[in-house]
């Protein structure tokens, strides 16, 4: 019937139907300004597919990764603490950042004032989130914003689990969870939206910091020093011997951390895009630097290499290059994880020794210490002479003294920051189990189970 009509038009017909179709045409074209600059950002796919698989592998990190690596440390009767801690302090650093730690660090900035410099306000419990709003990366790219806020969640669980390594089998869990509350509110979360957020004091400064060497490594590897010298030292430390239970747990945890920590790195450049792919390779050739160069201070000690000095160089690899990872070209990262763990190991083995505090797990010996590296390295190594992918416009001393200055900045706020959270926990509940849990055990004297028959 259609068809019929409009034949029967004949020419009247055609000429009207294209009379209409240009002025649709026009209005159209006049129109297409207006749309596309109302039109709302729409994520890219697969950028957005590449952020939630590097969001999965960063929480891999935690559990079972972290868990396994430290809990495989310890003495077999503080075990299950051990991991229960971890993964206790990790889901609640979710909860405290889709209610107020998000908005703390990258909420809408409201003020360009001082304040504005170290954290942000607005959007509690994430109320300007919604399946549309967008995230932009380093290009005209955007990615889903609740996307952005499960990967950055991500990082603020697992540095306040970090933390934790030098506190083991002598804090309560209770005590735990109040410090991870407090110290994520004024220590992480500031720091967070000092380094990445547009508006804070670091990232206006210039700091180079590509996946968290500052925010993640220095900030905890610092905390935990602090935390473990109020706290005191193990009962029996050092003149009873320590040794892990289970190197096997700590090898299949370091494996994990390993694999989740390409998340931590390519991801952190929220696009699947060659600066990923640069992030990718040196995730890869660090990790294996730093890991065969711990071993070869064990062999030049005059002792054999360890498979303890193996999963501690890779770490101590793998924390050196965070900060350079999209910062540094393939031989720079080489020779950050090696000096990284070579200063760490020393750090370990001398270093705690003489200074006599019980770091339980070495987080800042080796997070601490090669986060500094790592940190201030990257000042070097992001220059173009080196191979980086600098654009030569900020001299390597100015980059380095900026990379300085963003290290003692976050050490003066992390230690500072602890030290008031420790000491309000222990006014207000206490930090360590009584002396008769400690000899027990806290698998049994905080949880009521062991890790083994």
């Amino acid at each position: 019937m259609i068809r019929k009509v409009i034949c029967g038009a004949g020419v009247l017909g055609t000429s009207m139907f294209a009379a209409t179709a240009a002025l649709a045409q026009d209005a159209a074209e006049a129109v297409a300004p207006v749309a596309a600059e109302a039109a709302p950002a729409v994520a890219n796919p697969g950028n957005n597919a590449w952020m939630m698989t590097s969001t999965i592998l960063v929480l891999l990190m935690i559990l079972p990764g972290l868990a396994l690596f430290y809990g495989g440390l310890t003495r077999s009767k503080n075990m299950l603490s051990t991991m229960t801690q971890i993964g206790g302090a990790a889901t609640l650093a979710m909860l405290i950042w889709v209610m107020w730690g998000y908005s703390m660090a990258f909420g809408p900035e409201t003020s360009d004032g001082l304040i504005g410099n170290f954290v942000s306000s607005g959007s509690l419990f994430l109320s300007s989130v919604s399946t549309e709003s967008t995230a932009a990366t380093f290009s005209d790219e955007v990615i889903s914003e609740y996307v952005f806020v499960s990967f950055q969640m991500t990082f603020a669980a697992i540095t306040a689990a970090l933390v934790l390594g030098a506190t083991v089998e002598r804090m309560k869990f209770s005590a735990v969870m109040l410090f991870t509350a407090i110290w994520l509110t004024i220590v992480y979360f500031p720091i967070a939206h000092m380094v990445w957020a547009g508006g804070g004091y670091l990232f206006k400064l210039g700091a180079l910091d590509f996946a968290g060497g500052t925010v993640v490594h220095i900030n905890a590897g610092v905390s935990a020093l602090v935390l473990a010298m109020i706290l005191g030292k193990r009962k029996g430390y050092p003149t009873e011997p320590m040794p892990p239970h289970s190197l096997v747990m700590t090898m299949i945890g370091t494996g994990l951390l390993w694999v989740g920590w390409f998340g931590f790195n390519a991801g952190s450049e929220l696009e699947a895009d060659g600066t990923a792919g640069l992030a990718m390779i040196n995730t890869f050739v660090a990790t294996a630097a730093g890991a065969l160069a711990w071993m070869l201070m064990e062999r030049l000690a005059g002792h054999k290499g360890s498979a303890l000095g193996f999963c501690s160089g890779v770490i101590a690899g793998l924390v050196a290059v965070t900060p350079a990872a999209g910062n540094s070209g393939p031989f720079g990262a080489i020779v950050l994880g090696i000096i990284a763990s070579i200063v760490a190991y020393y750090a370990v083995s001398k270093l705690k020794a003489k200074l006599g505090y019980d770091d339980a797990l070495d987080v800042f010996g080796i997070h601490g210490i090669a986060g500094i590296v790592g940190a201030i390295g990257t000042g070097i190594v992001y220059q173009p002479m080196f191979g980086g992918p600098g654009d030569g416009s900020t001299a390597m001393g100015e980059q380095v003294i900026i990379q300085i200055t963003a290290v003692v900045i976050a050490i003066v706020w992390a230690a500072i920051g602890t030290a008031i959270v420790a000491y309000i926990v222990k006014a207000a509940i206490g930090l360590r189990v009584t002396p008769e849990i400690e000899q027990e055990g806290l698998d049994i004297g905080e949880h009521g189970e062991r890790a083994y028959n």
